[in-house]
């Protein structure tokens, strides 16, 4: 089974994009642990759909990716891919408003701790310009926040971003369109397994929110995980509907 593995925050308010440092280190000597090949989302894809194989993701870039979760990884030889706002480093999750509900204010990555990141085996990827749902957007408006992005992280770090992840998991055959054409790849909110006809602009990912209990995670590949996968999937398909329904501007 191959999976791309999802976090935000390392922290523990509980919040659903939060994963306290204990469950994170739990996941983290699992991982280690060689019961899967840990490896990049390009490699990833390489791979057939009978490898037992993960890719680390986190959004946001969030500064205590590099105070808790870089320094972990980077000890066990763990890849991973950082997807970062970039109108938004050195800033908050605020994105320039009051933060979702529920949703605690936290403090991102700045350029100078971004631009160190890739010599520790991490992967810059783009997560806009500004964490608008690209569902509302049209036109040079859309575009700005998909392909400006390659622009400005590639003149603040020195390199283009390859990948992409979509704020909220908000997509629309027009943003699949940009992503297609200017990343590699790119990655919605879509809770399921990787496939071997999943199209490369539209990759599902696993949300780590809902394995930070002991024994989640750990169950991989069995029948146990995969009904609660499916049941987790299901209720999160349900929540999305309701949230792009009424979500403002």
């Amino acid at each position: 089974m191959r999976a791309i593995l999802t976090y935000h925050s390392i922290d523990s308010s509980g919040s659903p994009i939060s994963v306290s440092a204990a469950a994170f280190a739990r996941h983290v000597a699992w991982l280690a642990s060689g019961r899967v090949r840990v490896t990049s989302v390009g490699e990833l894809l390489t791979l057939p759909d009978t490898a037992d194989a993960v890719a680390i993701t986190f959004d946001d870039a969030f500064r205590n990716f590099g105070d808790v979760a870089a320094p972990l990884l980077q000890a066990h030889g763990l890849p991973a891919t950082v997807f970062m706002v970039a109108d938004h480093a050195g800033g908050t999750n605020a994105w320039g408003r009051s933060p979702d509900r529920g949703i605690p204010e936290l403090p991102l990555l700045d350029w100078e701790a971004l631009a160190r990141l890739p010599e520790h085996g991490v992967t810059i990827g783009a997560h806009s310009r500004s964490h608008r749902p690209l569902a509302m957007l049209r036109g040079l408006e859309l575009e700005e926040e998909i392909v400006g992005g390659v622009r400005v992280i590639a003149e603040r770090i020195g390199r283009a971003p390859i990948g992409f992840a979509y704020p909220y998991g908000s997509t629309s055959d027009a943003a699949a369109a940009l992503v297609r054409a200017n990343y590699a790849w790119g990655c919605t909110t879509e809770l399921r397994r990787l496939g071997s006809d999943d199209e490369r602009a539209l990759l599902p990912r696993l949300d780590m929110y809902y394995f930070r209990e002991p024994g989640r995670i750990e169950r991989w590949g069995t029948p146990r995980f995969t009904y609660y996968l499916h049941l987790r999937s299901g209720a999160r398909l349900l929540r999305q509907r309701w949230a792009s329904r009424h979500r403002a501007p």
